[in-house]
C-alpha cells in the first residue's frame, strides 16, 4: 500500500513556502507520493485567480522540476481540477483520485488556514471519513498539525509586487506572461 498525498491549492503562483512544503512531506515520510493539484474554480477565496488554470499549471509544473531528483521522481501535477467543469470541491477530487489509486492510502494537505475552514468545504464530514488529513501548520495561524517550520510567505505579496519568493523559472514565466503586473 503506497501513502498518495493531494497537495491542493490555488497556487496563484505556486511560490518557495509550497516547495517546502513539498520537500517537508518526503523529508518527514509522511507519504510515497504526491499530486499537486491546482484548482479550477476555487469557491473558499476572497478573489479568483489572476492566472488562467493552465498558467497556474504550468507554473506548478516549472516550480516542480527545481526539486531535488529524489524528490521531483515522487511529485506530478494533475490536473483534474482544472479540466473539470464547474467548481473544485476537493471530495469530488478525492473520490476520482482513491478510483484512480485503489488500495492505496490518501492523505489531503492541507496549511493550517484551510483547516480551520474545513467545516465550510462541501461535504466536509465525507471528506474527512475517507482520507486522512495532514495539516502542516502556518505562520500567524494557531498550530494545528506539523510544524514543517514553515516559511512566511504568501502568494498575495508575490502578486502585489511585494516578494519574489518563487523559483527564477516561475519568476521567468511571470515576466513573459505578464501576470501580476509587476
Amino acid at each position: 500500500m503506497s501513502r498518495v498525498g493531494i497537495y491542493g491549492g490555488t497556487f496563484d503562483p505556486i511560490h518557495l513556502g509550497h516547495l517546502h512544503v513539498i520537500t517537508q512531506l518526503f523529508e518527514k515520510d509522511l507519504v510515497d507520493q504526491l499530486l499537486v493539484v491546482p484548482a479550477g474554480q476555487p469557491l473558499l477565496r476572497d478573489s479568483q485567480p489572476i492566472a488562467t488554470p493552465e498558467q497556474r499549471r504550468m507554473m506548478c509544473q516549472l516550480a516542480v522540476s527545481t526539486l531535488p531528483v529524489a524528490i521531483k521522481s515522487k511529485v506530478s501535477v494533475n490536473p483534474i481540477e482544472i479540466l473539470r467543469q464547474g467548481p473544485s470541491y476537493a471530495i469530488d477530487t478525492v473520490e476520482a483520485i482513491k478510483a484512480t489509486y485503489p488500495g492505496d492510502q490518501i492523505f489531503l494537505v492541507v496549511g493550517a488556514d484551510a483547516y480551520a475552514k474545513i467545516h465550510n468545504w462541501h461535504r466536509s464530514d465525507e471528506l474527512q471519513a475517507m482520507v486522512s488529513i495532514i495539516c502542516i501548520d502556518r505562520p500567524g495561524y494557531a498550530s494545528q498539525g506539523i510544524d514543517i517550520a514553515a516559511l512566511e510567505v504568501a502568494a498575495t505579496t508575490i502578486r502585489q509586487g511585494l516578494s519574489v519568493d518563487v523559483p527564477e523559472i516561475v519568476a521567468a514565466f511571470i515576466r513573459e506572461n505578464g501576470l501580476y503586473d509587476n
